[in-house]
């Protein structure tokens, strides 16, 4: 009989154990502390960084000195738009689609490069092809326009991972590369202008590292 009661006694507690190592489980993932969590979070964080009004650049000081192409550039107006265009997936789609074209026209770390004085004053170089000019920069909203003698062009100032980027719509790009970079390849630009303007809300250029 005693025996009859240990035995019993033992798979109370065993069942007991098991129970409270369930609902600890079950209380751990609910609360988000597993490692899911995090890497759901990373991507929450990515997907939000490419949007302007997260990643503004800062005070006019940062902005100062040489940056040298390092690759194509996309980020969205607003969340909703990034939304609709397929989130993540959309901007790597577009940076791709970029590249391919910027390869095509011969654009690289070498012939393209930006550089911001005090005073106002810039110089730069599309496609090897220099030009300058005077700027202005609104750190409140990262507005940029870039004034040369013959045009104005407006774009906005991002802070990326590694540096800053230079992002233009359709019609801004397509002035760059063709008036200040003296691009021929109208095929390229063409490409580079039309996935700027098939895509709402997003704008296109590129990612600059001193």
């Amino acid at each position: 009989m005693t025996k009859s009661i240990n035995i019993m006694k033992k798979t109370i507690m065993t069942l007991f154990a098991a129970m409270t190592l369930m609902l600890s489980s079950c209380m751990t993932a609910g609360m988000g502390t597993t490692s899911n969590t995090g890497s759901s979070s990373d991507i929450l964080s990515s997907v939000l960084g490419a949007v302007l009004s997260n990643v503004l650049f800062g005070d006019q000081s940062g902005l100062l000195g040489s940056w040298n192409y390092t690759a194509p550039g996309t980020v969205f107006t607003s969340e909703q738009s990034l939304t609709k265009a397929g989130g993540q997936a959309a901007i790597a789609n577009i940076n791709s689609s970029l590249a391919s074209s910027f390869n095509s026209i011969g654009i690289n770390s070498s012939n393209t490069s930006f550089s911001f004085q005090a005073g106002n004053k810039f110089s730069a170089k599309v496609n090897g092809i220099p030009f300058s000019g005077t700027y202005t920069y609104n750190a409140q909203n990262g507005e940029i326009s870039l004034k040369t003698s013959t045009e104005t062009i407006k774009g906005n100032v991002i802070k990326t991972q590694k540096g800053m980027g230079l992002m233009f719509d359709a019609t801004q790009m397509a002035n760059i590369l063709q008036k200040e970079g003296k691009v021929s390849n109208t095929t390229a630009v063409q490409a580079v202008s039309k996935l700027a303007k098939s895509t709402n809300g997003a704008r296109v250029g590129f990612e600059l590292t001193k």
